[in-house]
């Protein structure tokens, strides 16, 4: 057995309108609805630009197989953040400033790797990673 790659990270939000346009607006994923039996209402996968849905965006009274308490908004628990590899740079911090995104940004000269940190809507810290970009 070996991890792969990470799939998917899993959002719930208290206004998936407003988390779906965060994804889609800042980072240039693709909306489509969930599988069924998800609905439109309750569940949006953002997709990335090779097909794959890497945020699953569910509404608090979305079903769950594996189902706990989750507070939106609230600290994520033991997850402290999520990392996405990225590219372009430049264009990421052009957004984040035209949306008023408070934001951090550092670079890890030793790897070459320029890091932007920036929460979500419902304060999911994301780790936004860009080697040699």
């Amino acid at each position: 057995m070996q991890v792969n790659a990470l799939d998917h990270v899993n959002v719930i939000t208290s206004d998936l309108e407003r988390s779906c346009a965060f994804y889609t607006g800042l980072l240039g994923l693709e909306r489509r609805d969930g599988p069924p039996p998800l609905t439109p209402q309750n569940a949006q996968w953002m997709y990335d630009h090779a097909g794959r849905a890497i945020v699953h965006i569910n509404t608090e009274d979305c079903p769950r197989t594996f189902d706990r308490t989750v507070e939106p908004g609230a600290l994520t628990g033991a997850v402290h953040h999520v990392a996405l590899s990225c590219s372009g740079h430049d264009e990421l911090i052009a957004r984040i400033e035209a949306l008023g995104l408070p934001y951090q940004a550092n670079f890890v000269v030793s790897i070459g790797l320029r890091q932007v940190f920036v929460a979500d809507p419902d304060n999911v810290l994301l780790e936004l990673n860009f080697f040699g970009d």
